[in-house]
């Protein structure tokens, strides 16, 4: 993968994105878009990162947008919030005609490539790629992205980039049709946050116990490791553990009485 990267948007995952590909090797440059001066307190962005790539230019750059696309570009990722993604693909579509041979693609699990409509019409491949990881510090998540899986939607110029993009990072890829996005996106939000937000209630009742968060989240993590564990040996079925597993209807009872203050 020799690819040419720009990168609109520097949070957490367009961070994390540009810094993974940066270690793998597989960009011979990279240039991120922000709105700021300068660009934000990131590894990515430290001296040791800007080393010369084959044709002089520096590895990694950091310009303000709006700005044009260094000729060559080969890959452009959107890394937008959702409702950014309109502007910035008009804006860049004003710039001119896309780089030849250049796709376009949004990070954004929910939308369908429609949204990038004014970057197709300037001649860009146009699609979307989606990693499946959760990356709450950009500072450590670009070790997280190697081995994910990228959902992958779009024009088949698109598609085969953000295969590369995905084999670059050793990870894996799925293609989920237009309309199947929000439902896809909101079964990966339910594994993801609802996780989160299933250990946040557990804490609390935990607070009730008398055992503070510091200590309630120190003890949940093995447990919760070890089910993760257990999905990714057992798979679904076989990770079931605890009363529900066993069958046992009257400690589920009592959990549920305790709950909701009926006993």
């Amino acid at each position: 993968m020799n690819e040419r990267v720009a990168i609109i948007g520097t949070g957490r995952m367009g961070l994390a994105l540009g810094a993974a590909l940066a270690r793998s090797g597989a960009a011979e440059r990279i240039v991120f878009y922000g709105r700021a001066i300068e660009p934000p307190p990131h590894p990515v962005f430290d001296a040791a990162a800007h080393r010369e790539s084959d044709d002089d230019e520096p590895l990694i750059e950091y310009r303000i947008w709006p700005a044009p696309l260094p000729a060559g570009t080969t890959v452009v990722l959107l890394a937008v919030p959702d409702q950014a993604l309109p502007e910035v693909a008009y804006d860049l579509a004003r710039m001119g005609p896309g780089p030849g041979g250049c796709a376009a693609l949004h990070l954004a699990g929910a939308l369908t490539a429609e949204v990038l409509t004014p970057l197709h019409e300037a001649g860009y491949a146009v699609g979307s790629i989606h990693p499946l990881q959760a990356v709450a510090d950009p500072w450590l998540a670009a070790d997280r992205m190697a081995g994910v899986t990228f959902a992958l939607a779009g024009e088949p110029a698109a598609i085969a980039a953000g295969r590369r993009i995905a084999d670059a990072l050793g990870g894996y890829t799925v293609l989920v049709p237009p309309a199947m996005r929000p439902l896809y996106h909101a079964a990966a939000v339910l594994a993801s946050n609802g996780l989160v937000a299933v250990l946040s209630a557990a804490v609390r009742v935990f607070d009730e116990v008398g055992i503070p968060e510091g200590e309630a989240v120190q003890a949940l993590l093995p447990l919760v490791r070890g089910t993760l564990d257990n999905l990714e040996n057992l798979g679904v079925r076989g990770a079931l553990t605890g009363p529900v597993g066993r069958g046992d209807v009257d400690t589920v009872r009592l959990h549920l009485a305790r709950l909701s203050g009926q006993d």
